[in-house]
């Protein structure tokens, strides 16, 4: 042991000396140490053995067992637990001997335990209960020293306990210490700089923090959480922050968070306010609601702007009312609030178009938003242009995500209501030539162009306006025939002249104001190039029909027929027969005829009924009869299923019109072959009614019993009581039993022949 803890440690054994009393049950402890005074297990018995007695005496027993063992742990751990639990409760101050003697013998124990950390953790903890600073972060800096690395973690958790006790000067240096070993906790000592009111310091150690991109947050907090705090502390606390450029922290941030651009901008223009610097505030103001990029910032931008004047407009008016209650008058400040007013009052109105401003910096190529700023404007001509000009020359057509020759169309009429007709001609002229993402757009621009000149009665102008719209482009390797309508390779110019939208109205314009030769040179070039469509063929035929081109117009139906094919083709076929039969009449019967076999020859069945009608009828009227007859014949062949019972029982009326009733009979036949079982058996219940009608009993009861093998009796039961009414009213007792037997006859076969029902049946 060395000489000053031995000294030491004989002066307490002297110092309880006196109270050492061996009674007759030490005795044999007494004897046992002597015999082993080396031996752990002895003396700890002694101790267990004296433990309820005087505590001093069980104090002098440790003392003699140290001085025995001085290095060991357990002893010296017991000895200073029951030393220091001796002390709960008493007042450092007023004992200060005896926590002194505490503190000697920690002092003692650490001379060959100060390897050991709970020795260290314990004194520690001991002294930060008394009022001895300096000697504390002493041994905390003796107790680092002496434990290895892999320690000190838990050293610095009591040690940060007591810096956080002791605050000043001394914790700060203690912080910057542990930071050495641990910079992760950078946060803890933030909070500790912003509780001494450090603010100046704490912002600086919180940009450094922001300024790491690979910081982790022990906390949990985003990068841009820690950057809003640091925002926080420097607006709040702006006349302290010295060291750091708030500003252009601020402004860093808003050039990295996009997405926080309007609460950034507020937070500047508040330190500002702070300052007491309005003007530069108001500057900031200015900025951030001219060039934020979404509506949600503007919002919060132009709102704290607009709360910041009312705020100072308030104040000034409070001011201005206290001072014309003193009878004061203060020109400059009176002038000062009419400007502050005036600007309050210009803000409001500016605020729709600073929303357009924004919308339109979020999509510089939306239409809409542009022509909504030129409706702000209203009575402000020169704004209006100016504002029509910056969207042609912004807008990308290809991008615009409306309709971008509206614009166009909209700004020649700006002009056309002004009476400018040449500038409206100019922009329409100009708008020509854009390549719009659409060939409809560009068509739509074209027609609107004439339009205008229509509505001044410049017809001239009108069809030279469609006349140019409508020229068919020079192609060095490509057919105009050939050329799609739809081609996105080409360019909207290239294409425009196949728009059946643009030639309808050159078309109706022709029609309207021009003469009927350049009227059809406008219908044929839409034949040549193979855009007509049906209504194209009709209108065109019709015009032809009412300048008294007839055949003309006969000759444009026949092209339609020829261009579209069927199914278009019936509708054109019923409109030009119609017409053709109208015209004529039957003056050219053959060549009608030849029109109708032409009609009908390749025909599909599902529109052939009404041409074979139209075609009898024609016979009827001008033919013969007979001819007539052929037709409606061919027609019931002809026809699709469908209609072939209707075309019979038309056929069967126009024949006994026309021949009398017995000619009928030949039709019946052919319809009962022709039609399905379901039409057969209606023919046949009307074919044996007519030979009833003329006498003919036994044909009458043979159709009915032809009739009665596709008659099921419990699917058709109207048949048979038709046969069985005939029987009652013509027939006998054998004929009856006869149609009785058939109809059982035909029940069976049935059953027979339907396993299924069999098996209903049975069942």
């Amino acid at each position: 042991m060395p000489t000053v803890a031995k000294s030491t440690a004989l002066r307490d054994a002297s110092h309880f000396q006196d109270t050492l009393l061996i009674t007759d049950d030490d005795v044999p402890y007494e004897e046992e140490i002597l015999r082993n005074p080396q031996t752990l297990r002895c003396w700890l018995r002694y101790i267990e053995h004296k433990k309820n007695g005087p505590k001093n005496q069980l104090f002098l027993v440790y003392e003699r067992c140290l001085m025995q063992l001085p290095g060991s742990y357990k002893i010296w751990k017991r000895y200073l637990d029951l030393r220091r639990a001796q002390l709960n409760g008493l007042n450092p101050i007023d004992h200060a001997e005896q926590f002194e003697a505490v503190s000697e013998c920690y002092e003692r124990a650490l001379v060959l335990l100060n390897k050991m950390p709970r020795i260290w953790l314990d004194y520690c903890t001991f002294l930060t209960k008394q009022p001895c600073i300096t000697k504390t972060r002493r041994t905390f800096d003796k107790s680092l020293r002496s434990l290895p690395l892999t320690q000190h973690e838990r050293v610095w958790s009591l040690y940060l306990e007591f810096a956080k006790e002791i605050s000043g000067e001394t914790a700060n240096r203690l912080y910057k210490r542990y930071l050495k070993l641990d910079p992760s906790h950078i946060e803890v000592y933030i909070d500790h700089l912003l509780a001494l009111e450090h603010y100046d310091e704490a912002a600086t150690k919180l940009a450094s923090v922001v300024n790491d991109d690979k910081f982790k947050s022990i906390r949990g907090k985003s990068h841009y959480q820690l950057w809003q705090d640091l925002c926080d502390l420097v607006v709040k606390h702006s006349e302290e922050i010295k060291t750091l450029k708030v500003e252009a922290i601020i402004r860093s941030g808003i050039r990295r968070f996009t997405d926080q651009v309007g609460m950034l901008y507020c937070l500047l223009a508040m330190y500002w306010i702070k300052l007491g610097l309005l003007d530069k505030a108001r500057d900031v103001y200015e900025e951030g609601i001219t060039t934020v990029m979404t509506v949600r910032d503007f919002t919060a931008v132009f709102d704290a702007y607009a709360e910041f004047e009312e705020e100072v407009i308030t104040g000034k008016m409070e001011m201005a009312a206290e001072r014309e209650e003193r009878g004061e008058v203060d020109k400059d400040e009176d002038l000062d609030l009419d400007m502050r007013l005036l600007r309050f009052e210009r803000l409001m109105d500016r605020r729709p178009f600073l929303v357009n401003d924004v919308l339109l910096r979020q999509n510089p190529n939306n239409v809409l938003e542009w022509e909504k700023r030129a409706s702000l404007w209203k009575d402000n001509k020169e704004k209006v242009v100016e504002t029509y000009t910056d969207a042609v020359q912004t807008i990308n057509p290809r991008k615009a995500p409306g309709k971008f020759h509206t614009l166009w169309i909209n700004f020649a009429k700006f002009y056309e209501k002004g009476g400018d007709m040449e500038s409206a001609r100019a922009i329409f002229e100009k708008a020509a030539k854009v390549p719009f993402a659409n060939v409809n757009d560009l068509a739509e621009l074209w027609c609107e162009y004439a339009e205008m000149e229509t509505r001044h009665e410049e017809f001239d102008n009108a069809l030279d306006v469609m006349g140019r719209a409508t020229t068919t482009p020079r192609f060095t390797h490509v057919n105009p025939q050939n050329v799609s309508y739809h081609d996105e390779s080409l360019t909207p110019q290239q294409r425009v002249f196949k728009s059946l939208k643009l030639w309808s109205f050159y078309v109706d314009l022709e029609e309207s104001v021009g003469t009927v030769e350049s009227t059809k040179a406008v219908y044929d070039k839409i034949m040549d190039l193979r855009i007509a469509n049906p209504q194209i063929i009709v209108n065109y035929a019709t015009f032809l029909e009412e300048n008294e081109y007839f055949e003309d117009s006969f000759k444009v139906y026949e092209r339609g027929i020829d261009l579209f094919g069927w199914p278009i083709a019936f509708e054109l076929w019923n409109i030009y027969l119609e017409r053709f039969l109208r015209r004529y009449g039957g003056t050219k019967l053959e060549r009608t005829r030849d029109l109708f076999e032409k009609a009908l020859d390749g025909c599909p069945a599902k529109y052939a009924k009404p041409l074979y009608l139209m075609y009898g009828k024609l016979e009827e009227e001008h033919g013969l009869a007979r001819h007539a007859m052929r037709i409606y014949d061919r027609a019931t062949r002809a026809v699709s299923d469908e209609d072939r019972l209707e075309m019979f029982n038309f056929y069967i009326a126009k024949a006994t019109a026309n021949f009398g009733v017995t000619a009928a009979r030949e039709i019946y036949e052919k319809a009962i072959e022709a039609l399905p079982d379901a039409n057969a058996r209606a023919m046949c219940i009307k074919f044996a009614e007519l030979e009833t009608k003329l006498g003919e009993i036994d044909r009458a009861r043979g159709i009915y019993g032809y009739a009665s093998q596709f008659s099921d009796p419990r699917s058709v039961e109207a048949f048979w009581q038709k046969w069985h009414d005939f029987e009652v009213k013509h027939g006998n007792e054998d004929t009856f039993k006869e149609m009785l037997r058939i109809k059982r006859s035909v029940g069976y076969s049935v059953y027979a022949h339907n396993p299924v029902s069999a098996e209903i049946k049975t069942t």
